[in-house]
């Protein structure tokens, strides 16, 4: 592919080519299939001038014209989305299939904004219902927080950033946006996707840069609130330095699934093996722990790992590959050291532990110790473990045994062992008979125990960046 340079559209005065731009390579070639411009951190102030202007563009528009936005946008993208999902393999390394979804759902998530910039605008208060406020009538509307600051990551390129934009503008407002400097491309071209559908340019403001910059916006007062998507360490640091702001925070997770010995074992093999290796395990609910009742393990062990070495990595843009590369070849070798780790500490590998350049194999370990990182923190990565257990309370137990979380899954055909683990599993969300990276767009989606903070789904990311207004009519007198 030809390089393409692309201007960020936050800076009137795009520094020299050469100079202050950043290359976007493709993660599996190494080949640079574009650059942005970089935003230097001492141009915050200029940022937030535009900013401050697109919020008062944005707070004008009818809650129809931001339908109509969002709608248009999202009929350009679905007439374009073999462009869109091709982009997506060139610079995130994801494979077609994958790539193809991603983009069918930015669709969905921009039309379901557009839903609620006409459906959630407030609702009557009954005054009235209540002794000494008779004769008073009211209700709230939902208005805009005024200025969001987007921080969005690599592996979702355009969803992500779908999913911040739209309940955003649905809601009236502004938003700087700041992408992975991995993935900015499908941001960017989302961004100027929305500008063609009639968006003013000065709603969303593009940045491009590193942790010198985000810290500058984050702090910032005219910031409203910091959503962002990343990392237990990022998202510390920003609620270190965000001070008195809203933050919503999708940080990492490490997701447990449990297979009882009543479940349908095959469908349960087809499913974890999906969950694990979906965008070569680049998911924050990627299924990375199953824990199967020890008497279907064999049974199911053996056929997981069948399955699992039938898979194809190689070339995102091979029709026939079925796992593409991680983003970077530094990715890959610290997948390789996580799963080296938990092998000199006695976990026994089943399949997978090779690594070409940003590939790394679909790799699966048993007899993992607890205390390994690939049990105890995020591998973000395909790594998975299959542990036994003795019994549904084992299963539970050691499901919640890590302290954060997205998502968690369970297969069985018993009802009665469905609703007991939707309650006492500790998880933003329970997936029944599928594994844990079951994800519809509408639905609340957030993290659980450490680090949660808000939630995403366009209708609860919509309520999250806006706020309450109540107005109340005393009509006693009249």
């Amino acid at each position: 592919m030809a390089e393409t340079v692309v201007e960020t559209p936050a800076l009137t005065s795009p520094p020299p080519a050469g100079e202050g731009m950043s290359p976007v390579r493709s993660p599996y070639t190494g080949e640079t299939i574009g650059s942005v411009c970089l935003t230097p951190a001492d141009a915050v102030d200029e940022v937030l001038r535009r900013a401050r202007a697109g919020r008062t563009t944005a707070r004008a528009l009818s809650r129809a014209a931001r339908a109509a936005v969002l709608d248009g946008a999202a009929r350009l993208i679905e007439e374009r989305a073999e462009s869109f999902a091709r982009l997506i393999v060139s610079e995130a390394g994801k494979t077609l299939v994958q790539a193809r979804k991603e983009t069918a759902r930015a669709v969905n998530t921009l039309r379901l904004s557009a839903a609620e910039a006409r459906r959630n605008a407030g609702e009557v208060v009954p005054f009235d219902a209540y002794a000494g406020s008779e004769g008073r009538t009211g209700w709230f509307t939902r208005e805009p927080l005024g200025i969001v600051v987007a921080v969005t990551p690599y592996n979702d390129p355009l969803n992500l950033v779908a999913h911040k934009l739209g309940p955003a503008i649905a809601g009236g407002n502004a938003v700087v946006l700041k992408p992975s400097l991995l993935t900015p491309l499908s941001a960017l071209r989302l961004v100027d996707t929305l500008v063609e559908a009639g968006l003013p340019k000065e709603v969303v403001t593009v940045v491009n840069g590193g942790a010198e910059l985000g810290a500058a916006l984050v702090a910032a007062p005219d910031v409203r609130m910091v959503s962002f998507t990343g990392g237990f360490r990022t998202g510390e640091a920003i609620a270190r330095s965000a001070g008195l702001k809203k933050l919503a925070m999708d940080l990492g997770g490490n997701a447990p699934v449990v297979v009882l010995a009543d479940a349908d074992v095959d469908a349960a093999v087809q499913a974890c093996v999906s969950g694990a290796f979906w965008a070569a395990g680049q998911n924050c609910i990627g299924t990375q722990r199953i824990l199967v009742e020890r008497g279907v393990y064999e049974a199911f062990r053996d056929a997981f790992v069948a399955r699992t070495r039938r898979l194809r990595a190689g070339d995102p843009a091979d029709e026939r590959t079925d796992v593409g590369p991680l983003i970077s070849e530094r990715a890959a070798a610290a997948a390789e050291a996580v799963v080296a780790a938990a092998l000199a500490d006695g976990a026994r590998l089943l399949c997978g532990h090779w690594r070409d350049g940003a590939l790394y194999a679909p790799t699966v370990l048993e007899d993992v110790p607890g205390t390994a990182a690939v049990w105890r923190e995020e591998a973000f990565a395909p790594v998975v473990v299959l542990q036994a257990v003795d019994s549904f309370e084992e299963a539970i137990e050691r499901a919640n045994e890590i302290d954060f979380g997205l998502h968690a899954g369970i297969f069985t055909s018993s009802l009665d062992r469905a609703m007991a683990a939707a309650r006492r599993l500790e998880a933003g969300g329970v997936m029944i008979n599928d594994s844990s990276d079951y994800r519809f767009d509408a639905m609340p989606f957030g993290g659980f125990k450490y680090g949660s903070m808000g939630r995403e789904g366009v209708r609860f990311a919509y309520e999250e960046m806006t706020q309450p207004k109540v107005v109340c009519l005393n009509g006693a007198g009249g």
